[in-house]
């Protein structure tokens, strides 16, 4: 994996003076130097500049980017992040139409076949990548990303000039591109947050390409393309035959993404998800004589503090352990303390550059560096639950039936710390309700179908183009911060495709959760692991990791001068620390209640800082 940016304008000759710009590249490249810290480059054209920092896993040797092939005269160069899983069948097909390769790099496999296809070659492509094109003699810059929306890619246009970027800070080392939010950004902040609307950076005119699209940027016009989407027609096979071709979807998407010229790993939490990726993978390489490595995560006297509750009835390590035995993995049980816990949530600021997940995100980004001391590539078993129907707002009557974010249903949260002034200032509500509408209003419907199959598809959209998305952020900049690739093969845009058009009563067959995923999974392991019932990421119950939140918010509201304190309220703030750390419902998804409230406004103010965000209006 890797971390690209770039700017192109055609009324500047960036070579005219190329100190200065390589500088602007170098320093581009720093900023993303946790992305790929074996490796960087910079390329600089008259109208273009491209950087990249290289994390090494395929062609260690010859992967080197900027990458430039020229073929008549016709000069191509590419700035690549990511893994096509296909490469091998591509290059095969391209030297049967003459292509030469220079490297063993699927870097130049994308770039021979755009010199063959163009654009199209994009569709061609199966795997996680953000790449950009300049093709020197048609004078355009392209940006391309993933179908799923796996790996991130952001940018702003400012007085004709487009700046690109794997990460947000990226774009901020360009000249006169400066942090800035208004309103809508802190109505994305204070309504949607963690998650962000698909399409949009937070931060005033900062956008990010859309999953499935590509933009062509030229001297005349700047156009955004689609060149996948979601379609919805009726599903025409019985049970058995869906339940064969998830698996087989699902057992060669596991296989493709083993793909690495390093040792790969998996997360292993000893759910259905992690255990399927775990299986497949420890089985394919068992056959090459090998053990595989999986990793698990947990917090400090969990034993101890743990409640189980409907979210979470079980703790993970005793399934973990049947799961090791099963699959005979060299497994390693990691734990994070609360002072880790706490010191991180301001590291996953600067990882996410935006708030997040609260410890959520913090301890996960803790995790993954634990990881990247041993390993480079992991897979994990992200998406399933947005995918197969898993989470409870799939199966809840209220959840189902409401009229808003089924993960996001309770505005009190958000909005009872905020001053009165800031409350009259900020729609916040009607923001959400309008991003929430939005969405539904694309979902992608079959005609004909009930009220409540098409209500069944608007949850499922949803799940793809919100709650997903924030997860993935969270698994690519907690890992790409670690130098930890991090696969999700889970979601692939095939599985996607193929289960989006699956009816509910076989995805959730006999009434059971994910139930054509545990069908599928049956030939790979065993019962008590296929069938156990859902818990979610782990999060900490220690009240000492609270207390700590609170002394830390104290001191905050204390000293006054805080970014913070002109947007909460002191004595409401005061008023909710007395309170009762929990009340009754995440404010977002399963794990997000009173403590990680606490924590997302103590990220609120380190990132208003951090930045030294300006607010306009």
């Amino acid at each position: 994996m890797c971390g690209i940016a770039g700017f192109c304008n055609f009324s500047v000759n960036y070579a005219a003076t190329p100190d200065k710009w390589t500088k602007i590249l170098e320093k581009m490249n720093r900023q993303q130097e946790h992305r790929g810290p074996d490796d960087n480059g910079t390329f600089l054209h008259s109208h273009c500049g491209l950087s990249h920092v290289r994390l090494s896993i395929i062609d260690l040797s010859t992967g080197h980017q900027p990458m430039t092939r020229s073929l008549g005269g016709r000069s191509v160069t590419i700035v690549y992040n990511g893994e096509i899983y296909n490469m091998k069948e591509l290059k095969k097909e391209l030297q049967h139409k003459g292509v030469r390769f220079h490297t063993t790099s699927d870097t130049e496999v994308i770039l021979a076949g755009y010199e063959i296809y163009g654009v199209d070659i994009v569709k061609k492509l199966n795997g996680i990548f953000a790449f950009a094109i300049w093709d020197s003699w048609k004078q355009k810059l392209y940006l391309f990303r993933d179908r799923s929306g796996i790996k991130p890619l952001f940018y702003t246009i400012k007085q004709n000039t487009l700046v690109f970027s794997s990460e947000i800070k990226g774009l901020f080392c360009y000249p006169e591109i400066t942090p800035e939010v208004d309103k809508e950004g802190l109505c994305e902040i204070f309504g949607l947050g963690p998650a962000k609307t698909y399409g949009k950076g937070v931060f005033k005119n900062i956008y990010e390409i859309l999953p499935g699209h590509f933009l062509e940027f030229n001297k005349n016009s700047c156009r955004e393309h689609c060149y996948w989407q979601l379609e919805s027609r009726p599903h025409q096979q019985n049970f058995e035959e869906t339940v064969e071709q998830t698996r087989t979807l699902i057992t060669g998407s596991i296989r493709e993404q083993m793909l690495s010229d390093v040792p790969i790993c998996t997360f292993l939490s000893g759910g259905v998800d992690s255990s399927f990726v775990t299986a497949i993978c420890s089985e394919e390489l068992q056959k090459e004589g090998k053990q595989l490595d999986t990793y698990s995560f947990d917090f400090t006297d969990n034993d101890v503090n743990f409640k189980a509750n409907a979210f979470q009835p079980t703790q993970d390590r005793p399934w973990v352990e049947k799961m090791v035995q099963f699959s005979n993995t060299n497994h390693h049980f990691l734990e994070c303390n609360n002072k880790e816990l706490y010191n991180y949530l301001y590291d996953a600021v600067d990882a996410r550059d935006l708030p997040c997940m609260a410890d959520v995100e913090s301890s996960m980004l803790y995790f993954c560096k634990e990881v990247a001391k041993h390993n480079k590539v992991t897979l994990t078993g992200e998406c399933a639950d947005e995918i197969f129907g898993g989470y409870p707002w799939f199966h809840k009557k209220e959840c189902f039936e409401a009229d808003i974010f089924p993960w996001s249903m309770d505005f009190a949260p958000r909005t009872m710390l905020l001053k009165d002034e800031v409350l009259q200032e900020l729609p916040i509500e009607e923001y959400a309700r309008a991003a929430y509408e939005k969405t539904i209003r694309e979902t992608p419907v079959l005609p004909g179908e009930n009220p409540e199959e098409k209500r069944r598809r608007e949850i499922a959209y949803l799940n793809l183009k919100w709650f997903m998305q924030t997860l993935l952020d969270r698994m690519d900049r907690t890992s790409m911060y670690s130098g930890l690739e991090a696969r999700v093969p889970l979601a692939d845009h095939r599985i996607i495709e193929y289960v989006w058009n699956v009816p509910w009563e076989m995805k959730c067959h006999n009434g059971i959760v994910k139930g054509l995923l545990r069908a599928a999974g049956e030939k790979y392991l065993p019962e008590e692991i296929l069938y156990r019932k859902k818990s979610p990421y782990p999060k900490t119950y220690d009240p000492a990791y609270e207390k700590l939140l609170r002394q830390e918010m104290t001191e905050l509201l204390h000293d006054g001068t805080a970014p913070l304190c002109t947007l909460i309220d002191r004595n409401k703030v005061m008023g909710f620390m007395k309170n009762p750390t929990d009340y009754g419902r995440p404010f977002y998804g399963q794990l997000m209640a009173g403590p990680q409230l606490l924590a997302y406004f103590l990220q609120i103010n380190y990132w208003l800082a951090k930045y030294k965000i300006r607010l306009t209006a």
